[in-house]
């Protein structure tokens, strides 16, 4: 199983390490004299930092990477193994746990369920002609079963509620004012779909995201239950031990 777990998490690294090098040295709409500043230039104010999508490909290419380190260097203590968790496993964790997956979750399930109703309220025709199928695929697709199949192979140990949604929460939060911002700054909607809506179901709409935020970590955390069941029956035990 652990050498399954590490060419799995090599193999998808490598893949979205590839993948977004393509997407910052080749996806460009405004030539540029440089690669940092194509990113920074990349359809108006902001680039492509002004998407979560593209947040999201940085945070899950890292995350996976953080996987290959762990593997490799780490340790894959589970509640029934004698051990402890080294530091780089934690980190492993409470990232995938807080953020990876309900974030990973959030762009899956927002831009295919938008896409569905009128695709051109989340991603115009006009970007078939500059992003690939396949880059679309990577940012918007697979992210999916990457995070299943690591769910299933890996034992993840969650936080408590009250940590893992104050720092979901604080990110979602920190993204919705950053294109708040790019809104006022730069008279530039980032969803088509923001722009279309009045003030009042603006708000609406951002208050219903943050609670399917919340929402999505309780996912995580119930298919993780669902996987390892056994482990979290070990996990609570160890803590009534201890109290």
């Amino acid at each position: 199983m652990t050498a399954v777990k590490q060419v799995f998490h090599t193999s998808v690294w490598v893949l979205l390490s590839y993948s977004l090098y393509f997407n910052i040295t080749e996806i460009r709409v405004k030539k540029a004299p440089d690669v940092i500043t194509s990113v920074l230039t990349y359809d108006g104010f902001g680039g492509k930092f002004k998407y979560l999508t593209f947040w999201y490909f940085i945070i899950q290419t890292v995350y996976f990477g953080l996987c290959v380190a762990n593997d490799f260097c780490g340790t894959n203590v589970r509640p029934s193994d004698k051990g402890q968790r080294c530091r780089l496993q934690r980190w492993r964790d409470n990232f995938l746990a807080t953020v990876v997956f309900p974030v990973g979750m959030f762009v899956v399930l927002t831009f295919w369920g938008i896409y569905a109703v009128d695709r051109e309220l989340v991603y115009p025709k006009e970007l078939d002609k500059i992003i690939p199928s396949w880059l679309n695929h990577i940012m918007h697709t697979t992210i999916l079963p990457f995070l299943l199949i690591d769910k299933f192979l890996v034992y993840h140990q969650y936080p408590s509620r009250k940590i893992g949604f104050a720092t979901l929460l604080s990110l979602a939060l920190l993204y919705l004012s950053w294109i708040l911002w790019v809104a006022f700054y730069a008279n530039i909607w980032v969803y088509p779909i923001l722009k279309v809506l009045n003030p009042h179901q603006k708000a609406v709409f951002i208050m219903a995201m943050l609670v399917f935020f919340m929402c999505l970590y309780l996912l995580g955390e119930f298919i993780n239950k669902t996987f390892w069941g056994k482990e979290r029956n070990h996990l609570q035990a160890q803590k009534k031990k201890s109290s």
